[in-house]
């Protein structure tokens, strides 16, 4: 995966295990014992770590392996298990789509709502935007700025509107003028969950009543450089609101890519895109096969 082979994430871990497995004249527990630590300090999970390691001890076992490469190579096999979801791209879907964006202030939500208006345009959709998340200063403002760097219109009410307003007003116009895609910002007020929650099955009860034949996606955006606080926002959105995937960005450079792993096993979700970079076109689909290989094929 170019987009990762030169990252700091990748480039370290790969070593770390090629270090501790290579070079080695058996398969002992002093390996797997620094196998964990090392996924540990990649900041994957307590759990997802024992998890791994355990299968891998069966493994090493019921397949007989018993050369450190046979090692490497079936720790990936168990890595990419983990992490691949099998789900089709969600661009992939029956249009209309209807994508609901949340996440916390700070956490690259509204640059990825543009970025995946770029991606959606890319492969040829149309793509429309709300700015429902009415309530956080200039929030309005800033997704218009993205909406004019992906060239697509932005559907938007005044400061304190009703954010179902909004959605109901962007559904009228992406049915009128078909729209392929509808990308709705929401808010990420995690300080008053009852209330979010409220929020969010309002916008969800427009769509069902306005647009009951729309696909659907309700997207989680989480901030890789976060570490285990991303486990604690998936853990509590995941409590407000029903997700089908996670947006992960900030995954350029950063030593917390294995919080990637984390996610997908913890709460069985799968990574939809990942941002590795600023630019318009640095948001990308999500391959299991490439981020896994990228750790161990460095």
């Amino acid at each position: 995966m170019a987009a990762f082979q030169k990252k700091s994430f990748f480039g370290s871990l790969s070593q770390k295990i090629g270090d501790a497995i290579m070079g080695r004249p058996s398969i002992d527990e002093e390996l797997l014992e620094e196998l964990e630590e090392i996924l540990i300090q990649a900041d994957i999970g307590m759990e997802t770590t024992l998890k791994i390691t355990e299968r891998l001890r069966d493994d090493i076992k019921n397949q007989y392996i018993t050369t450190p490469e046979g090692v490497k190579t079936q720790l990936q096999n168990i890595i990419t298990e983990l992490v691949d979801k099998k789900e089709r791209h969600i661009l992939n879907q029956t249009t209309p789509l209807i994508i609901l964006m949340i996440g916390v202030n700070g956490g690259g939500k509204t640059t990825s709502i543009g970025k995946l208006a770029k991606v959606c345009k890319n492969e040829g959709k149309t793509v429309l935007l709300a700015a429902a998340d009415t309530f956080r200063a200039a929030a309005s403002e800033q997704l218009e700025v993205w909406g004019s760097r992906a060239a697509v219109n932005v559907i938007r009410h005044q400061e304190g509107a009703d954010p179902s307003a909004v959605i109901f007003d962007a559904i009228q116009s992406a049915k009128t003028k078909k729209i392929d895609v509808l990308i709705c910002d929401t808010a990420g007020r995690l300080q008053n969950k009852k209330n979010l929650m409220i929020e969010l099955e309002k916008m969800n009860k427009v769509i069902d009543r306005e647009y009951p034949e729309a696909a659907r996606e309700t997207l989680l955006v989480l901030d890789a450089t976060t570490g285990k606080n991303a486990v604690s926002q998936a853990k509590e959105f995941g409590e407000v609101t029903s997700l089908t995937g996670i947006i992960l960005t900030k995954l350029d450079g950063t030593a917390k890519g294995g919080i990637v792993i984390t996610i997908a096993d913890e709460f069985d979700l799968a990574v939809k895109f990942i941002g590795v970079g600023e630019g318009m076109n640095d948001l990308k689909v999500f391959n299991p096969e490439e981020f896994v290989g990228g750790i161990f094929n460095e």
